[in-house]
């Protein structure tokens, strides 16, 4: 066991469709991060009770069934730390409780926000990516 990376885990929260891939959950772990998947706010907060060492959620400011304010007062009552990125398109831009915001229809500045927040995890990912591609592409 001597690899000490240790990526980032994100709890993704988002709209669940039928035969439909997280197009969000594949852009961050397209980024080299690990997520975890909830598709209500209910299981939302089941699931951070189960997991409470996430490193961050990404949730979806405009959601139908519960305000958004309100939803990250629930999660934050399992874990008042945990930073919270909600994604809207457009013109959204605050949700009480928030760490942060990005537009939903901008996947890059999501990944960019979430390597903010996490540069030393980002650098040795990168790190790896690159010793991975010495190793398997030899000049």
């Amino acid at each position: 066991m001597r690899d000490r990376l240790t990526r980032p885990c994100f709890l993704v929260l988002e709209q669940e469709f039928p035969s439909n891939l997280s197009t969000r959950k594949l852009v961050i772990e397209t980024a080299k991060f690990n997520v975890l998947s909830a598709y209500s706010p209910e299981e939302a907060v089941r699931t951070l009770g189960r997991f409470p060492n996430v490193d961050g959620i990404v949730m979806d400011a405009n959601r139908k069934d519960v305000p958004c304010a309100q939803l990250i007062e629930h999660l934050r009552a399992v874990r008042g730390d945990v930073p919270i990125i909600t994604v809207a398109p457009g013109g959204f831009q605050y949700c009480e409780g928030q760490t942060e915001h990005v537009d939903s229809m901008n996947p890059a500045e999501l990944v960019a926000k979430l390597q903010e927040l996490f540069p030393k995890a980002t650098e040795a990912i990168e790190q790896r990516e690159e010793t991975l591609a010495d190793r398997y592409n030899p000049a």
